[in-house]
């Protein structure tokens, strides 16, 4: 009989009084991959933390390949085969050095090594575990140049040149394009092949359905379902995780009234189609498309990052041509990003500072910042959001992800906008979570007119009066939430349509 990759028993953490986890027992076979769900605060992160060492159980045990298994530190676990790679992109790199050096930088430091570096040999080494990935860049090019997408890459890929017995993946498709998440599946199936045990957490069911072999879903520090039968019950793994059915979400779909925003032959790029788009007040507008459709290229333009080729903009009938962020800001067009590790999240600051930050200058008397008014507002958004902390004044750090993403999208619902975009607003949060964050857009959606850029369908449904596709720079089709077609949908998504302005009812 094979000897499990990970066997968890019994597994006990709590902070003060705060009980984390609470008796977890897991098993994760080799070659297998388990998926690992729970809503923000269930106690995955701290169960993942457990196994790669960041914490010391309280109670329990656990076996790794069938030896007690006790890391001193995530150092030690590495060294024993478990291996993770985090959600956090540059967790997993070091973003000064090149790709060759973070590829072997694990094995530099081993005592084995030596004090000298071989150059030649070290770049060999790199490329054949760059090949091995499928990864295609330069590899003296430096980490900190790269897309989010290569970077994300690049940490897997540092994680499998480590060889491990368990490999542990936090949301690892979150800024990956189509074809290098279906590049990394295929790694996944190789892994299983050579008897590697991996631990997947990710809500995306496209990822789950694609690689799981079985689900385990955490609810308040305990496991609330196993699903390990095929077919795998997919539905009935998010009931587990929020503790109630899943139910189809109610968008009551509005067509906003006057134009807020117009786009008149927009051209991202030069030669690209031109755009011609209106969104209206009240109305949510979803722009969906894959990695490098131009979704993320339209989304900056609006925000002052970068300038069209050609075409114009209008807000409320006026010509709207912003000269930067700043300008694009107090002319009432807001942007949250989507890579809130690297574009907005500030790590010293506390959860008041994070989310009041553009706003500052309105809480202030003179060059006195008023803090009762700051933590009142900041308050306010908090019990609006469901943001889960103890006070405002704690640390941004001290928050899930999901809970920081709240803290990003309050960031700029503080003050009414004429013109909000949120670029992935949904990106390593959970269901629950996310229609949170979905029912207060919704809900504060009248005054302004609301972009939503996001790569999953899913997402569009749940917050979206009408689906607009982008592919390759142009507009290819436009839903109305409301009995969609999901095969044309999925087509215009895919560039199946050969038509470049296609629209369905």
């Amino acid at each position: 009989m094979a000897v499990d990759a990970l066997k968890v028993n019994g597994l006990q953490k709590s902070f003060g009084k705060n009980y984390v986890l609470r008796g977890i027992d897991v098993t994760m076979e080799p070659g297998s991959v388990t998926v690992l769900m729970g809503a923000n605060g269930a106690g995955k992160s701290t169960l993942v933390k457990v196994i790669c060492g960041h914490h010391r159980a309280d109670g329990g045990s656990m076996t790794l390949a069938g030896q007690p298994f006790d890391p001193a530190d995530a150092a030690d676990a590495i060294r024993q085969g478990v291996v993770t790679v985090h959600q956090s992109i540059d967790d997993g790199v070091i973003p000064d050095l090149d790709v060759a050096n973070n590829l072997m930088l694990d094995r530099l430091v081993e005592r084995s090594h030596g004090l000298f570096v071989r150059e030649r040999h070290l770049r060999a080494e790199a490329a054949k575990v760059a090949a091995e990935m499928g990864i295609e860049v330069n590899l003296r090019a430096r980490v900190s140049d790269l897309s989010v997408a290569d970077r994300q890459m690049i940490a897997i890929a540092r994680a499998m040149a480590r060889a491990p017995k368990v490999l542990i993946l936090d949301e690892p498709t979150s800024s990956l394009s189509a074809t290098e998440a279906d590049r990394l599946f295929a790694l996944i199936d190789r892994l299983r092949e050579q008897g590697v045990a991996i631990l997947y957490i990710s809500h995306r069911m496209s990822d789950i359905r694609r690689i799981a072999d079985r689900i385990i879903v955490m609810r308040d520090g305990a496991i609330s379902g196993t699903f390990d039968t095929e077919p795998l019950d997919y539905e009935a793994a998010v009931t587990a995780m929020l503790g109630h059915r899943m139910t189809e979400v109610d968008v009551t779909v509005q067509s906003g009234s006057v134009p807020v925003l117009e786009l008149a032959d927009l051209r991202l790029t030069q030669g690209a189609a031109p755009i011609n788009l209106q969104a209206r007040d009240g109305e949510v507008v979803a722009l969906v498309g894959l990695l490098g459709s131009g979704k993320s290229r339209l989304a900056e333009i609006l925000y002052g990052m970068a300038h069209p080729a050609s075409g114009g903009v209008r807000i409320n009938g006026t010509v709207y041509t912003p000269s930067s962020v700043e300008d694009a800001v107090a002319q009432g067009v807001f942007m949250s990003p989507k890579d809130r590790g690297t574009n907005a999240v500030i790590p010293a600051f506390d959860i008041a500072d994070n989310m009041t930050l553009p706003f500052l200058k309105g809480l202030s008397v003179g060059s006195f910042l008023k803090a009762s008014r700051q933590k009142t507002r900041a308050q306010e958004m908090v019990s609006q959001l469901g943001i889960v902390c103890q006070s405002v004044t704690d640390g941004i750090g001290t928050l899930s992800g999901g809970n920081q993403q709240k803290v990003m999208i309050a960031r700029w619902l503080l003050e009414p906008a004429k013109v909000l975009l949120l670029d992935e607003p949904f990106q390593g949060v959970d269901i629950g979570a996310r229609r949170d964050i979905g029912r207060h857009i919704r809900a504060t959606a009248k005054g302004r007119a609301t972009l939503v850029f996001l790569a999953e369908i899913d997402e569009a449904l749940e917050i979206a009066d009408r689906i607009v596709v982008m592919n390759e720079g142009a507009i290819v089709g436009e839903h109305k939430n409301q009995n969609v077609d999901l095969g044309a949908l999925v087509a215009d998504i895919s560039g199946a349509q050969s038509t470049a302005t296609g629209t369905h009812p």
